[in-house]
């Protein structure tokens, strides 16, 4: 008897002690690259759940309710911001009541906040599109503001975990080195992209232009999320007999059509950007999405 009461008091104690000893934080990050980049700073001390993934517009998803559970349970939550996900989350936070998460809340992270943000309109409107007041998003395209980022991120890993705060900042030091090494061969790599004209499909790439030197001539959408009509197209296509471009970019979630259709027409190579990890096969972290995009647009301009 004596001998089962030993193994079943070794049993409760591995069931409730050991987890509570090893409990890893439950992260909720809404776009891929912020759940790799958490990966990246902590390690197996996280869970990490993404909302979405690189075939998904983050713009328009729902708030279902396996999500809601996720955003429930989480410790962390990491997201672009800058009304990139207003449609949604919103619904999310207020549908989980979850406390630790809420907006300005140590356990919210706001990533676009880490940043300087490009194309601030002075004004908005319906009738200018998907334009956003705080700027444009996606701030993911420029390896400069992923170490901004994950600056803030590593620090807020250390305030809602403060047990293991020097292994955040140990983690966060040993990135921040290969990171500056990998941006510093990106650049080298990309400099004869300096200067080249490009189309885009969406405003999705001004902070590559501005990293890359890219400038960019037009883009395939009337408004920012409004799908070009055949008429538009067509004046896209004169726009570039008139000042041409060397290639059009598209991220890899967009609509394929329209940029097949003025490729063909105006003698283009069309480049699927992967836009965020997951987005191709090659780019299944944070360096090689970097490795890919830059790899493509040379191949490109080749």
């Amino acid at each position: 008897m004596k001998k089962y009461l030993a193994v079943f008091n070794l049993m409760c104690f591995s069931a409730v002690v050991i987890p509570q000893a090893h409990a890893a934080l439950n992260v909720l990050a809404c776009e891929p690259e912020w759940g790799a980049l958490t990966q990246a700073l902590a390690g197996d001390r996280v869970h990490v759940y993404v909302a979405t993934t690189a075939q998904q517009d983050p713009h328009h998803i729902q708030a279902r309710p396996s999500l809601i559970a996720r955003a429930r349970g989480a410790d962390l939550l990491v997201c672009t911001g800058a009304d990139l996900e207003a449609g949604w989350l919103p619904v999310l936070l207020r549908q989980a009541g979850n406390a630790r998460i809420q907006p300005g809340q140590p356990g919210n992270v706001v990533a676009a906040d880490a940043v300087k943000k490009l194309e601030i309109p002075a004004s908005v409107d319906r009738a200018q599109g998907d334009v956003h007041a705080a700027g444009n998003p996606h701030i993911q395209t420029d390896p400069r503001n992923i170490a901004a980022v994950a600056r803030v991120l590593a620090a807020r890993l250390a305030q809602i975990d403060p047990a293991h705060a020097a292994d955040y900042a140990a983690q966060h030091v040993a990135f921040a080195q290969r990171w500056q090494a990998a941006i510093q061969r990106w650049e080298t790599a990309a400099a004869p992209l300096q200067g080249v004209a490009i189309v885009t499909q969406h405003k999705g790439f001004p902070y590559l232009n501005q990293w890359l030197g890219l400038k960019e001539i037009t883009t395939l959408e009337p408004q920012p999320g409004v799908d070009p009509s055949a008429a538009y197209l067509g004046e896209v296509l004169a726009r570039l007999q008139r000042t041409p471009a060397k290639m059009i970019l598209r991220a890899a979630y967009n609509d394929g059509r329209p940029a097949q259709w003025l490729a063909e027409r105006a003698h283009l190579p069309v480049v699927v950007v992967p836009f965020t990890v997951g987005g191709n096969e090659q780019a299944q972290d944070l360096f090689s999405l970097f490795d890919d995009t830059v790899a493509r647009l040379l191949g490109a301009l080749r």
